[in-house]
């Protein structure tokens, strides 16, 4: 009766009739639990949903909370303890009531020893014991998935404001997301969330370490920045000074500006992150204008990653650690994407002017003249090594190379104009100015949009929004929401094909190959001494991209399977943080790793059932991707000119 009561009747009414309905409806619900469970299937349904006080919400959380550890390495006592609190948690509090709550732990070990579970001596050995508590509390910011339960818990507060709760006799008219007992469905996967945040934290403790010891103060006077614009890092400290809780709690105290700024500079006593410490935090001394610094000094990330048929979200990352540093950079954060958004110009180019991945541009000096294109001033790219080969080159390599000459001859013959329809139908909402250089990801956009956008390429043109939170129920079992898949065929499936096809070369032969081959170590340093799980060593279809904003301030990559895509973001809070060398700062070096390090504990896992087959193709695709075979003939070289004038 209890657990009918817990599962569908809820507390107890303070009015007389009502609750005699429900002591019924309680009698009626239990009757057909016993007939349908067994006892032990009904004890184990209720120790799961029984609340033990203290955030423990079940017996799972529970053992975590108050003991440190699972219910299957709970001891006889530690578990005796847990069974005296069923009947009411609030009272047989260990935390505030420990002798009471000693004393029906002696009472459930008697019991125990009654009906020969334990011996005699067993229990009285257990009874003499003192309640020993191993307390671990648990908040918002601890767990797994903290950024997407605080991303959760915003979607929950918007959605109860505008679906208000039917207004019963002495009910709240507004629901309460925490004691009305909804059932919130979520995509996310446990399982993957785990192996997301792992190889987050694996790799961005290594890449960290590295950004140290490279901008020790005799290495770098202005670390952690490398001020490419004068004043620039006097303006950066200026704004954290002003936001800091420091600034307003003081001036809130009526303190004048000359006291707040003169607190800054004196030492105190404080706990801040820290990647080598067992609980990543550490206790020291130092200014609170110094704890800036260090705090500025750190590398953030970003990771969310997909099922391209439903859009469901199976694990998002918004930072290193939620406790210290709470901006969720999946969808807070915007910063520019680089070569990542290459994909966008190529996949226009390819649909409107219906061009091939093994047509052929020259690696040449490429300009826009001003004006042509909103652009005051004229546009001359160059390659990211300042170099251009004379040759030239498929549109599938010079994706894989990334090569900006290339990038800039389809954008002049698409138009920007084409390019951002694209983005937009892609679900991409943020700022992109319509002018040649959003070509080379100059548009600063979020992870979560990205991952969509490129959804739709793995999707057979497809996209589909991402959605996190699927069903929304009463205690009841009564469906307050269910999402509606909010879909767009964007591109025909030759074309997405193509552009996947044009995206697999990236890990063929381009900056992606590292997730295939062995000895990148030999020409980057960074892979002797900084990537974790390298050599990855995937043999399966991948298609992918990887990007790298100037003076490295934003590496980025997106990787693809047919059912899952996943993007990864890594750089500073501001631009001026950065790895002053390409080896180290170039996204493949800060964000891919973090992706081969997910997908390798992925497949570890053969019941995650992510993808190791091939992207589906057409039966009878229309476009060319067969390059091998591709000479510089009339028939693959792109005229520029004579396309231009069509």
């Amino acid at each position: 009766q209890q657990l009918s009561r817990q599962l569908f009747v809820g507390v107890r009414s303070k009015n007389t009739f009502e609750a005699i309905v429900q002591k019924i409806k309680e009698w009626v619900i239990a009757t057909r639990l016993e007939r349908q469970y067994t006892k032990e299937e009904i004890i184990k349904m209720y120790l799961n949903i029984y609340d033990f006080g203290n955030t423990a919400d079940g017996i799972k959380s529970a053992a975590r909370i108050y003991f440190g550890k699972a219910p299957i390495d709970l001891k006889i006592e530690e578990s005796a303890m847990l069974v005296g609190m069923l009947q009411n948690s609030s009272y047989f509090n260990p935390l505030r009531r420990k002798e009471k709550v000693r004393q029906k732990r002696n009472m459930v070990l008697g019991q125990m020893g009654k009906y020969g579970y334990i011996t005699e001596k067993e229990r009285d050995s257990l009874q003499a014991m003192e309640i020993d508590l191993n307390y671990h509390p648990e908040s918002h910011r601890d767990g797994i998935a903290t950024y997407f339960r605080m991303y959760l818990q915003r979607f929950m507060n918007q959605w109860a404001k505008k679906n208000p709760k039917p207004a019963l006799k002495g009910e709240r008219d507004k629901w309460n997301i925490y004691l009305d007992g909804l059932r919130i469905y979520t995509t996310i996967d446990s399982r993957m969330q785990k192996n997301a945040e792992e190889s987050v934290s694996e790799h961005m403790k290594r890449l960290q370490a590295e950004f140290f010891h490279q901008n020790t103060p005799d290495r770098n006077k202005t670390a952690p920045f490398i001020e490419e614009v004068p004043g620039e890092i006097e303006r950066i400290m200026e704004r954290a000074i002003k936001s800091s809780h420091r600034w307003h709690n003081l001036k809130d105290q009526g303190k004048s500006e000359k006291e707040i700024r003169a607190s800054f500079e004196k030492p105190v006593e404080m706990t801040v992150f820290d990647w080598n410490s067992e609980t990543k935090e550490k206790d020291t001394v130092m200014t609170p204008m110094d704890s800036i610094r260090y705090y500025k000094s750190f590398l953030k990330t970003a990771m969310m990653s997909m099922e391209p048929q439903t859009g469901h979200v199976k694990a998002w990352v918004g930072g290193i650690d939620y406790k210290h540093f709470q901006y969720d950079n999946v969808i807070q954060g915007a910063r520019q994407v680089g070569s990542t958004f290459k994909p966008f110009v190529y996949a226009a180019a390819i649909d409107q002017l219906r061009l091939s991945p093994c047509d052929l541009l020259p690696d040449n000096r490429y300009c826009i003249e001003a004006n042509k294109h909103g652009n005051p001033d004229p546009w001359c790219p160059k390659n990211s090594d300042g170099k251009y080969s004379g040759e030239m080159l498929t549109l599938k390599n010079a994706l894989a190379n990334s090569m900006n000459t290339v990038t800039a001859q389809l954008i002049d013959r698409v138009g920007p104009k084409a390019v951002v329809s694209i983005a937009r139908n892609l679900g991409i909402t943020g700022d992109i100015p319509e002018v040649p250089s959003i070509a080379l990801g100059t548009a600063d956009l979020n992870v979560y949009e990205m991952v969509g956008a490129y959804g739709a390429f793995a999707n057979q043109g497809v996209y589909v929004k991402p959605v996190m939170v699927t069903r929304i129920e009463d205690k009841n079992g009564t469906v307050l929401f269910e999402y509606v898949p909010e879909t767009k065929d964007v591109l025909s499936k030759d074309v997405a094909y193509a552009m996947v096809d044009l995206m697999s070369g990236v890990t063929q032969g381009g900056s992606g190959t590292r997730l295939r081959t062995t000895g990148a170590e030999k020409y980057n340093p960074a892979y002797k001494e900084i990537i974790t799980g390298y050599p990855y060593e995937f043999t399966n279809p991948i298609a992918g991209k990887t990007g790298t904003t100037q003076n490295q301030s934003d590496g980025w990559f997106m990787g693809m399977v047919p059912n899952l895509v996943t993007g990864v973001w890594v750089g500073g809070d501001d631009k001026a943080v950065h790895f002053n060398s390409i080896r180290y700062g170039q996204g493949a070096s800060m964000a891919l790793p973090i992706w081969g390090l997910y997908m390798k504990k992925n497949y570890a896992n053969k019941e995650l059932g992510v993808s190791d087959g091939e992207f589906e193709k057409p039966e009878e695709l229309s476009i060319n991707v067969d390059c091998d075979k591709v000479e510089e003939d009339t028939e693959n070289v792109i005229d520029i000119e004579d396309d231009l004038d069509f």
